[in-house]
């Protein structure tokens, strides 16, 4: 079975942040990526089956009628529910964290000076996850 790179979506309106997202994911990491800035933009582009987004969860920094970002993670999970989806603000309540989880998100991750390494540790457990899933139906269809 041929090993493949990691497919992610970034999705954020914070353009500076996206960027820096993208470089620390290129630089650390074998990832295919895709940065979106809103949360329309990620769902016309699904069928490029991303493994995992890392979606924010406002969303509304451009066009204040943008979808937001749990918006977004419902429509993805009617989509596609095998797309992991980690929530990302700088929201710094248990509420808002518990809301996401509720709407099927992986996980909530505060934008801070540790969220790539917590963003890059989860995408890496999804990845493994998903790995091996992969490859026992590949074994599977060859049985």
């Amino acid at each position: 079975m041929i090993d493949e790179k990691i497919k992610l979506f970034l999705v954020d309106d914070d353009a500076v942040y996206l960027k820096l997202l993208e470089i620390e994911f290129l630089e650390h990491g074998d990832f295919e990526i895709e940065t979106y800035a809103t949360g329309e933009l990620c769902l016309q582009n699904l069928q490029h089956v991303p493994d995992v987004v890392v979606l924010d969860y406002y969303l509304d920094g451009i066009d204040k009628n943008a979808m937001n970002g749990i918006e977004t993670l419902d429509k993805i999970k009617a989509v596609n529910p095998n797309i992991s989806v980690i929530m990302l603000s700088s929201q710094d309540s248990i509420d808002v964290a518990v809301n996401c989880m509720h709407h099927l998100a992986y996980d909530y991750v505060m934008k801070s000076e540790t969220a790539f390494l917590r963003l890059k540790k989860n995408i890496t457990t999804i990845f493994s996850f998903q790995k091996m899933e992969k490859q026992l139906r590949w074994y599977m269809d060859r049985m």
